[in-house]
């Protein structure tokens, strides 16, 4: 009887193992979604206000008393149902010509460099095609005149800033833009466009994330 019970015993952990194993295999086999160049569903056209983010990075190129307003963040390739490719195969280094095309649309050349790497690799579009789109994406937007770079703090709410780069884009559509704060000042303002720059709506994830009532903007450096 005790044999009985020491065969039993052993077959149930060979064939626990067994198990354990293919459930392991089965989870290693859900791979991440390959990053692959082109393919996206539509932009997202990111203008960060440039003196909230020399708060924090006074050492910053863009933040030595160039003045800026609003500059450009990045234009990202994103997913309909959320998230976005990045660091597209195959990774190239830009050439001296695409630097600089590029330096003329991004504040510095670290921002350039990482955009291009994480963001601008998987548009398809190759590197001066891809600074090209990024240079019409901002050209399509403009900036409200109440949000020109000022000299004395400013405050509005999140709904305000949205509805004033909606009056003077009168494509965008209600959801087709979104406001991001850091802690209590505006950061950035994201406008979703279509592959073909045109104004469109955002996919899941992207909305507006500031606090309620009266957020702070910074005067420019």
């Amino acid at each position: 009887m005790k044999k009985l019970y020491a065969v039993i015993a052993i077959l149930a952990i060979t064939f626990g193992n067994i198990g354990l194993s293919s459930a392991r295999q089965s989870q290693q086999g859900k791979a991440p979604v390959e990053s692959v160049a082109g393919v996206f569903d539509y932009y997202l056209l990111t203008l960060s206000w440039s003196p909230t983010f020399c708060l924090t990075h006074k050492d910053d190129a863009q933040c030595s008393g160039k003045g800026y307003g609003f500059v450009l963040h990045g234009l990202w390739p994103q997913y309909a149902k959320g998230g976005w490719p990045e660091s597209c195969p195959p990774m190239v280094t830009l050439s001296p010509a695409e630097r600089a095309q590029g330096l003329t649309l991004f504040p510095t050349p670290k921002l350039l460099e990482h955009e291009w790497a994480k963001h601008g690799t998987c548009s398809g579009l190759g590197a001066s095609g891809y600074f090209d789109a990024a240079d019409k994406a901002v050209g399509a937007v403009k900036i409200p005149e109440q949000l020109q770079p000022f000299s004395s703090t400013h405050y509005f709410q999140a709904q305000e800033i949205v509805n004033l780069f909606r009056q003077n884009n009168p494509g965008i559509a209600a959801d087709g833009i979104a406001v991001i704060c850091n802690g209590p000042e505006l950061s950035e303002v994201r406008v979703c466009m279509g592959k073909d720059l045109g104004f469109g709506a955002c996919g899941k994830g992207v909305k507006t994330s500031c606090r309620d009532g009266d957020i702070r903007v910074p005067p420019s450096r």
